[in-house]
């Protein structure tokens, strides 16, 4: 209900305790996500090309999440390439407006990500199905406990109930943190029995993670749910990035 379009029981209200609840779950989204987009890129793959699967596997996973992450990408990059004070940033953000900033970003991410699956899966064998929903999966898995890590480790600096709504969870403990990094980890684990070298995915995205909350705390002393939204998006493109480099170099 929060984290995707996906309709869900009538019998499940909102609740604050059922968002921080959710947060074990972000990355398991991820696998949901991505399976999603694989079978997309697969079905469409047997009917068009490797172009028109990749763009159209994008586009399933934005349809899934009804865009949610790139929503708070645009914001994110409006708000810190517009503001120069904290207030000035948040207000920016807050605005349902997207700038030209926000614009550029998200098409430059999609262009990132449709060219970086174009060149995996147009040199891999098309029979090896695992691999490839694999890499699906794990790219939007790792992502999501990337962005979801900065709850862990940093506040969340707006309490405004005219800001848009973007469930942040405020409250959790070891069992989340736990169940989260399992959910996050665990497809690029069985995706090392291929190749062991992609554990080095987590090289740039612990580089993600520590500089966006050392960057989100500096100018507005922690971070908001576009900033999640934000981190999630840098980090799909630079696991596909890194998934190039290493089918490439090793």
């Amino acid at each position: 209900m929060f984290y995707t379009r996906i309709p869900c029981p009538k019998n499940i209200d909102h609740s604050p305790d059922y968002i921080n609840k959710a947060t074990r779950y972000f990355p398991l989204i991820g696998w949901i996500v991505g399976i999603i987009s694989f079978l997309v890129f697969w079905i469409c793959s047997l009917v068009f090309d490797t172009n028109l699967a990749a763009i159209l596997s994008i586009l399933a996973g934005i349809l899934v999440t009804g865009a949610f992450h790139e929503d708070g990408l645009a914001d994110v990059v409006d708000g810190f390439g517009g503001g120069w004070t904290k207030a000035k940033i948040l207000d920016i953000m807050k605005d349902s407006r997207v700038g030209a900033f926000g614009v550029i970003a998200l098409i430059f991410m999609i262009l990132i990500k449709y060219i970086s699956l174009n060149k995996i899966f147009s040199s891999i064998d098309d029979d090896d199905h695992l691999f490839a929903s694999l890499i699906f999966i794990s790219y939007h898995s790792l992502a999501r406990i990337t962005a979801i890590n900065i709850v862990f480790t940093s506040n969340y600096v707006r309490d405004d109930e005219n800001s848009k709504a973007k469930p942040v969870a405020k409250d959790y403990n070891v069992k989340e943190i736990f169940l989260a990094f399992i959910f996050g980890l665990t497809p690029l684990f069985i995706l090392c029995v291929y190749k062991w070298y992609f554990i080095f995915v987590t090289i740039p995205l612990l580089f993600l993670n520590f500089y966006s909350k050392y960057y989100f705390e500096k100018w507005i002393d922690g971070y908001t749910g576009d900033c999640l939204g934000a981190v999630e998006q840098f980090g799909e493109c630079i696991c596909l990035l890194t998934y190039v480099a290493i089918w490439r170099y090793i």
